[in-house]
């Protein structure tokens, strides 16, 4: 099924499949995995998400984090959701395959357009040859705008991946107008 914005604009990726909407709980549980050290919530996590992985996918690929904010924080909680989600649907995970050349500051309190602009050009291929005709599950633990995703689907797509997939923990949905 597809959206009215992405019938009126096709997005480059070939879906996203989110566990969960973002509310309370997913919300709580990503902020515990990502700031608090509760790096066993990403095994839950990918225990929901197992289902909702399509067939076909060659390889997981988590987003990054820059490598100032790897040493600080001390993983990446998308590579944590990846890895434990490789483990439980066999597909393989490659966590270096993808690379943030560029620190950029958190995007929670920015619009759209400001994600966008300050992802624009943060994402780098290192060896094309682990993506090249393969179709790609993109990790990541909440998909907001789509703004990160969406860089890392424009490079992951031109460096030859066969398409993008997008998989989430959870999934911020626009308020609905009643």
């Amino acid at each position: 099924m597809r959206c009215a914005a992405c019938v009126a604009s096709p997005p480059l990726h070939a879906g996203i499949r989110a566990a969960v909407g973002y509310g309370p709980v997913a919300r709580a549980m990503a902020l515990r995995l990502k700031y608090g050290g509760r790096i066993g919530i990403a095994v839950t996590m990918a225990a929901r998400m197992a289902p909702i992985v399509p067939d076909g996918l060659d390889l997981l690929v988590p987003v990054p984090l820059h490598r100032w904010r790897l040493w600080s924080r001390g993983y990446n909680q998308a590579a944590l959701i990846g890895g434990a989600l490789a483990r439980r649907t066999g597909i393989p995970h490659d966590p270096l395959a993808l690379v943030r050349t560029r620190a950029t500051p958190p995007l929670r309190d920015l619009g759209g357009r400001e994600r966008a602009r300050t992802v624009r050009g943060a994402f780098a291929l290192p060896d094309e040859a682990r993506v090249a005709g393969r179709a790609i599950g993109l990790v990541d633990d909440v998909y907001t705008s789509g703004a990160t995703t969406d860089a890392c689907t424009r490079i992951l797509l031109a460096r030859g991946a066969q398409s993008v997939t997008i998989l989430c923990w959870a999934r911020v949905l626009p308020e609905a107008d009643d």
